[in-house]
Order: structure tokens, then C-alpha cells, then sequence
């Protein structure tokens, strides 16, 4: 786990939270049945996640059950309607979605994801209601695809409530990004044009972190905040934002955001992001160029030298999040931004068992590993940032707490994910061998 520390604290905040602003309901395509608000509450208290967009509110019957469920706690903040002894009773909600458009624009289709973040079901109603007047179809998918522009869909969000939140989803992926290299834009004014000052934020996706992000100077004007995109339980949390708030409100979450911009970054802000916890970007599927069919992976450099052309099938490649960086970037690789919030690399810990225990899938030995350190230590983050290895050892394996103490410092070996292909994280190689006693432990 590599850190770039922030600057220094100079207040008390009243609380820090840690969001995951980007996730979806079982009415969305290619997602777990099990994607249901009390299941998700649940996992989020175990994760560490102590704020989470609702998703999906656009689609009908998970509105229904937003309205069904969820109880306003404090203003454009909702709870489980639930037994507040029970842990994820303590899992607090925003209302948010994920929205796809796909439409033509000077002279190229255009197909760009947005989150949606709303501050009442007023407003959440006023935008469906907007949306159904024009015949868009919310009921197919929990993620609807709507046949209008990304500027269009932002005046109708604003025009709903002026606070609404509209967010570039994984903003760098080849094929449904605001800056993808298959269908997007090569700047914010190009996309949204005289509304672009009401873009607060990016979502920098997992292919991606802060520091290529910081080389595009034009992204100083806006804030990165990172999510899960979770189409499964398991998923959620292995992205989040983490805020300091005066108090949980829908209003102090906005301005955290808006303030958190580079241009703008100062610790003396009452509402900040504190940092974000990241994906090591070489896993996103994205990553690198290349071609999946063929097993091509490309450095920008040789994807130049070939034209973009698989040297395999002489189809033409996936350029990936790298590439694309480096095309628009004014700022070298190796920049570090002085004003920023800090960035935390990590990998789920579900994942870093599997390592340890040298297995690909979860087995019963995993799950019950996993099982036994959360309930005996903390939350998911916790023990993957902050616990004392001393304190690990003494309730996991040996093998378990080293491969911890591996990711804390970033001693692992990754292959770059691309062209859809998710990287492959090594924590435990030729190069970074088992220490003889662990070795020992496995047999």
C-alpha cells in the first residue's frame, strides 16, 4: 500500500467519514440478486463504509423500495427503517444512480456514464418524472441508457434541485467515459459546455488514481473521489472517498466535494475529502492497451510504434487509461500535486486472504478467516490500513498478516489489466518469495 501523505491537519473535525458513492441494486444488468438495502447495510458496516449511495433510484421498483425502507436521518441523508441495535442499522444512504448516455455530438457518437447524486426524493421524483415525459425507458434497466446529451441530462438534474450532483463515472474508461478513448471528450467544456462549472468532481475509476489524474492541469478545478461500482456485495468498498464533516448532511457531503478540488484544497475547510482509497491501477481492466482476444498487452509506447494495430489479428487495439493519460497530460508522469487530498493504494482483504492461502476462489477456509479478523479486529479498512500488524497476528495466520504487511508497503508484483481483462495481483512471487516460516505455515 503506497500513501502520499496530505498536509497536515490544522482543525478538529467533528467526524470522518468513509463513502462509496458509486454501487447498484439488483435491477441492473449483469448484478447479484442479493444487491437488496439491508443486505447492503450490512456489508457496508463489516467494510468500514459508513456512507453509501442507494443507487439505481430511477428504476421503478427500487424506488419503491427506497420509499419503502429508508427513513430520513438527517437532511438528504437515509437510514434502514430497522432495528437500531443491529449493525447495519448504522450504514447511512445517499440518494444515487448511475445514468448512460449515449447520443450523437459533433460529429461522434458519445457514450458517457454519470453518477447521479440527488438531495431529497423530491428532487429524485422531479428528475424522474422529467425523464418519463420524455419517453425515456426506466423501468429495463436499473441503469437506464437515455438517448440525450451529458448536458442535457445536467440541466434536467439541476433543474430538479440546484444542489443535484452530476459526477463523470470512471471517467477514463475506453468505452463509457467522459474522457474514453472509444467515445468521449477530450476536455469537461467540450462534454457539458457553459454548464461545466456545475461538474464538481471526477470519479477517477480503478483503472486509474490521483497522481495521473494531477497531470491533466484542467482537472484542478475539479474534485476526484473515487468508488466501488460494486455489481455484487463483495465488491463494495474496494474503491471509497473519505470525508471530514462538520455533521452528516446531504449540503456538508456537496461542499466536502466542491471544496475538494485542487484549485480550491485547503485543510482549513470545515467539509473535505481526506483522501481517497484506491485500486493499485495496474489491476482496473483497463489499464494498458491491448487486445483480449488475441492476449496483447501494450505500453503507450509500443501501441505507437504499432499504429494501434494488434500484431497479432492487425485489428485494432483497445487503447487503455495510460494511453489516454498520457495523451491528454501537460504535466510529467512523476508530478506530485502540492494541493490535493491524499491517496491511499490498497487491496481488498478477501482478495489478499485468497493470496496468502495460495487458492483462487473463496473457500470455506477463506471465508472463515475472513470472518474471524472482522469480528475480532474491526472493519475491513480498518485492518487493511490502519491495525496494528501486532494486533493481526495475534488472531490470523502468519501468512495472512505478512501478506497485510506486503500491501501496506506495496511489495507486490502486478500484471496490468486491459481491453476488459483485470490485472492480476501477485502479492507472494519469484520475486517477492514466501519468508521460509510462512512457506512452512502453508504445508
Amino acid at each position: 500500500m503506497t500513501v502520499r501523505e496530505g498536509v497536515a491537519d490544522v482543525l478538529v473535525y467533528s467526524m470522518r467519514i468513509t463513502a462509496d458513492f458509486h454501487i447498484h441494486s439488483r435491477f441492473s444488468r449483469a448484478c447479484s440478486r442479493e444487491l437488496t438495502l439491508p443486505s447492503i447495510a450490512a456489508t457496508c458496516a463489516v467494510r468500514g463504509i459508513d456512507l453509501c449511495v442507494t443507487g439505481d433510484f430511477t428504476h421503478p421498483q427500487w424506488r419503491q423500495e427506497i420509499g419503502e425502507q429508508l427513513e430520513e436521518a438527517e437532511d438528504g441523508i437515509f437510514k434502514l427503517q430497522a432495528d437500531s441495535r443491529k449493525p447495519q442499522a448504522q450504514t447511512k444512504f445517499l440518494l444515487g444512480t448511475e445514468l448512460s448516455c449515449i447520443y450523437k455530438h459533433a460529429g461522434k457518437t458519445r457514450r458517457v456514464h454519470h453518477l447521479v447524486i440527488a438531495p431529497s426524493l423530491a428532487a429524485v421524483d422531479h428528475l424522474i418524472a422529467s425523464l418519463t415525459r420524455q419517453g425515456r425507458n426506466l423501468g429495463a434497466d436499473g441503469r437506464p441508457i437515455l438517448g440525450m446529451s451529458s448536458k442535457e441530462l445536467l440541466a434536467l438534474c439541476l433543474a430538479a434541485d440546484e444542489r443535484t450532483m452530476v459526477i463523470p463515472a470512471h471517467a477514463w474508461t475506453p468505452w463509457f467515459a467522459v474522457f474514453g478513448s472509444e467515445s468521449g471528450y477530450d476536455a469537461l467544456e467540450e462534454c457539458f459546455e457553459d454548464l461545466t462549472p456545475h461538474v464538481l468532481a471526477i470519479e477517477t475509476g480503478l483503472s486509474s488514481d490521483p497522481p495521473m489524474n494531477w497531470r491533466v492541469s484542467a482537472l484542478d478545478a475539479v474534485a476526484l473521489v473515487s468508488s466501488s461500482d460494486a455489481h455484487s456485495l463483495t465488491k463494495l468498498g474496494r474503491e471509497a472517498t473519505v470525508l471530514e464533516l462538520a455533521a452528516l448532511t446531504f449540503d456538508n457531503v456537496r461542499s466536502a466535494i466542491m471544496n475538494s478540488a485542487p484549485a480550491r484544497f485547503n485543510v482549513a475547510h470545515a467539509n473535505r475529502i481526506v483522501q481517497t482509497i484506491e485500486f493499485f491501477p495496474e489491476e482496473g481492466k483497463y489499464h494498458s492497451d491491448g487486445h483480449r482476444t488475441c492476449n496483447v498487452r501494450c505500453e503507450p509506447q509500443e501501441t505507437k510504434h504499432l499504429r494501434g494495430v494488434c500484431p497479432q489479428c492487425k485489428k485494432q487495439m483497445t487503447v487503455g487509461v495510460m494511453h489516454r493519460v498520457d495523451k491528454l497530460a501537460d504535466r510529467e508522469r512523476n508530478f506530485v500535486h502540492a494541493h490535493a487530498p491524499a491517496y491511499v493504494h490498497s487491496v481488498p482483504l478477501i482478495e489478499t486472504i485468497m493470496e496468502a492461502f495460495a487458492v483462487k476462489s473463496m473457500t470455506q477456509r477463506v471465508r472463515a478467516c475472513y470472518d474471524e479478523i472482522t469480528e475480532r479486529i474491526g472493519s475491513e479498512f480498518h485492518i487493511m490500513l490502519d491495525a496494528h500488524l501486532d494486533d493481526i497476528a495475534r488472531v490470523a495466520p502468519r501468512e495472512v498478516t505478512e501478506a497485510i504487511r506486503r500491501v501496506r508497503a506495496g511489495e507486490l508484483d502486478i500484471l496490468p489489466g486491459y481491453d476488459g481483462e483485470f490485472g492480476t495481483v501477485r502479492i507472494f512471487s519469484h520475486e517477492h518469495p514466501r519468508p521460509v516460516a510462512v512457506q512452512k505455515a502453508l504445508i
